[in-house]
C-alpha cells in the first residue's frame, strides 16, 4: 500500500524542538529582511483579494494586463477552453465569526479601564457586523469578482466566447461556488447565446470536492491533529510569540488571554474588510508588515500540510480532476481530427481553494527545495509556496488547446497553453508558455496512467494509528 509520506514529520518531537527553537528566536527573527512598507495586503495568504496578483485591475477591472496579446500562438485557433475556478470574495465563516466575537467582547468587558488603551477603545467601538449565518457565503464583491472574470476571459479568447458556442458549467454543492458560477455566466452578458439564457449550473462534487470523497485523506490529514504538528509548533515557536506580546501590549490586555488562534482571527479580519468592503480596518492598525509575513507564513503551513506538498495523499486525490481535464482535451483532439464540431468548447467549473492548490502540486507547481516547517521561517522568506500568490479568491487555472496551421509535424498540430490567474505558465518540462499536447501528456504519463483515485484514497487495511502512517 502506498504510505502517506511527509516531507518531515514531527509528532511527538515538536514539544522537543521548542526549546532549541527560543533560542533561535532572535536569530530567526534578524535574519528576516526588514519591512520594506507598512502595506499588509499582500501577506493575507487565502483571503487575499484577487487584485493583489493583477494589481492593474484595481484600475480597470476589465483590462487585459501587460502581455495580453501573446496569449494566442501565431496560426493557432483555440478549441477548447478548461476553466477550474475558485469562487470570489466570500464572508467568514461561522467559526470565524465565533473567535471576531469572542474577542471583540473581551474588549467591551473591559470597557472604563481602557482609557489608556486607545487601539482598544477604537476596536471596542468597532460595530461587529458580522453574523454566523453569513457563514462563508459570496459577498457582493465576489458576485463582481466573477462577472469581470467571465467578461475579461471573453476578451480574450473571442473565438470561443462567440454566441451559439456551448457552455458547460459545474460547482461544488457550496453556495458560494453556486453564487459564482451563476455570477460567471451573468459576466458574459445576454448577447452570447449558450442555448438558453440560464445555463445550468451542474452540480459535481466528486471533482470539485474530491477531498471529501477521499477516505485516506480524510482520516489521516483532514481530521488527524498530528498531521498538522509542523502548524501548530509554530504557532508556540518564538516568531508568533513575539507578534502575540506585540497584539496583547496593544490591546493591553494580559497575553494569557490571547492565542494564536485569536490573534490569526483579528489579522483576517483586516483582510476581510479590505477584500469585502474595500476598508482599511482598525483591526488592521494592530499589525505591521513583519507580523503580516509570521500570520502568513502561518496560513501556509497550513495549506502546505493540508492542501499541497506535506503528505503525497494531499495532491494524488486531485489526479480524479486532473484526469478528467485530460479526458476532455482527449476528445476535443480527436473530434477535431475527424472534423467534427467540438461538443465542449467551453468547460467552467467552480470549486475552492482545496481544489485548486492539490491540482497545482500534483502538477509540480511552486515546490521548494526546502519543506515549510516550523523551524525554518527565516529560510522561506523567498519562498514559492504562498497560497496568497497561488489561490487569491477568484483564483482561476486555464488550460487552452488549439488546433495549429503550418507546422512542421503532426504532433505540432495540437498544442496548449496554461494560465493561473490570467498570467501564462510556464510548463515544468519545457520552461515554455507553449507545449504540444503530445509532450505536455507524455510529460505527466504517470499521473494519468497510474493515478487511481479509488486505489489512492483507500485507507490502510492493516491496523495502524494515524501517528505511525504520518
Amino acid at each position: 500500500k502506498r504510505r502517506l509520506r511527509s516531507a518531515s514529520s514531527c509528532g511527538s518531537r515538536a514539544v522537543a524542538a521548542m526549546a532549541p527553537l527560543r533560542e533561535a528566536g532572535l536569530l530567526l527573527l534578524l535574519l528576516v529582511l526588514p519591512p520594506a512598507s507598512a502595506g499588509l495586503s499582500g501577506y493575507f495568504g487565502t483571503k487575499s483579494r484577487y487584485e493583489e496578483v493583477n494589481p492593474h485591475l484595481v484600475s480597470d477591472p476589465l483590462s487585459l494586463g501587460p502581455g495580453a496579446g501573446r496569449s494566442l500562438p501565431a496560426s493557432c485557433t483555440p478549441l477548447q477552453l478548461r476553466a477550474v475556478l475558485r469562487h470570489g470574495t466570500r464572508y467568514p465563516t461561522a467559526g470565524q465569526v465565533r473567535r471576531l466575537g469572542e474577542l471583540h467582547a473581551r474588549l467591551l468587558r473591559r470597557g472604563a479601564g481602557m482609557a489608556a488603551c486607545p487601539a482598544a477603545a477604537a476596536l471596542a467601538a468597532w460595530p461587529m457586523w458580522y453574523e454566523e449565518s453569513l457563514d462563508g457565503r459570496l459577498a457582493p464583491q465576489g458576485r463582481r469578482d466573477m462577472e469581470q472574470l467571465a467578461r475579461r476571459m471573453a476578451a480574450r479568447f473571442p473565438a470561443l466566447f462567440a454566441a451559439r458556442r456551448r457552455l458547460a458549467l459545474a460547482s461544488s454543492s457550496k453556495h458560494r461556488c453556486l453564487q459564482s458560477g451563476a455570477a460567471f455566466r451573468r459576466g458574459l452578458g445576454p448577447t452570447l447565446d449558450f442555448g438558453g439564457d440560464e445555463v445550468e449550473v451542474e452540480v459535481n462534487d466528486s471533482l470539485m470536492r474530491f477531498f471529501d470523497h477521499c477516505a485516506k485523506f480524510v482520516a489521516l490529514v483532514e481530521e488527524n491533529d498530528a498531521a498538522m504538528c509542523q502548524v501548530n509548533a509554530f504557532k508556540e515557536g518564538p516568531e508568533m510569540k513575539k507578534v502575540l506580546e506585540k497584539v496583547a501590549s496593544a490591546l493591553c490586555l494580559p497575553v494569557e488571554e490571547l492565542n494564536a488562534d485569536l490573534v490569526q482571527v483579528a489579522f483576517l479580519t483586516c483582510s476581510y474588510e479590505l477584500a469585502i468592503k474595500n476598508v482599511t480596518s482598525p483591526w488592521c492598525s494592530l499589525f505591521s508588515e513583519e507580523d503580516a509575513k509570521v500570520l502568513e507564513y502561518l496560513n501556509d503551513l497550513k495549506q502546505y500540510w493540508k492542501r499541497g506538498y506535506g503528505y503525497d495523499i494531499n495532491s494524488r486525490s486531485s489526479c480524479i480532476l486532473f484526469q478528467d481535464i485530460f479526458q476532455h482535451l482527449d476528445k476535443a483532439v480527436e473530434e477535431s481530427k475527424s472534423s467534427k464540431p467540438i461538443s465542449s468548447p467551453l468547460i467552467v467549473q467552480v470549486g475552492h481553494a482545496e481544489t485548486l492548490q492539490p491540482l497545482l502540486a500534483l502538477m509540480g507547481y511552486f515546490k521548494d527545495d526546502e519543506p515549510l516547517l516550523a523551524n525554518n521561517y527565516a529560510r522561506h522568506a523567498q519562498r514559492k509556496f504562498r497560497s496568497g500568490r497561488i489561490v487569491p479568491y477568484a483564483a482561476n487555472l486555464v488550460f487552452v488547446l488549439y488546433h495549429c496551421d503550418h507546422v512542421n509535424a503532426s504532433q505540432e498540430e495540437y498544442q496548449v497553453q496554461l494560465l493561473l490567474n490570467e498570467k501564462l505558465l510556464a510548463f515544468h518540462h519545457s520552461n515554455e508558455t507553449i507545449s504540444t499536447y503530445a509532450d505536455l501528456k507524455d510529460y505527466y504519463k504517470d499521473i494519468l496512467e497510474n493515478c487511481r483515485f479509488k486505489e489512492e484514497c483507500e485507507l490502510p487495511k492493516v491496523n495502524v494509528t494515524a501517528v505511525d502512517e504520518l
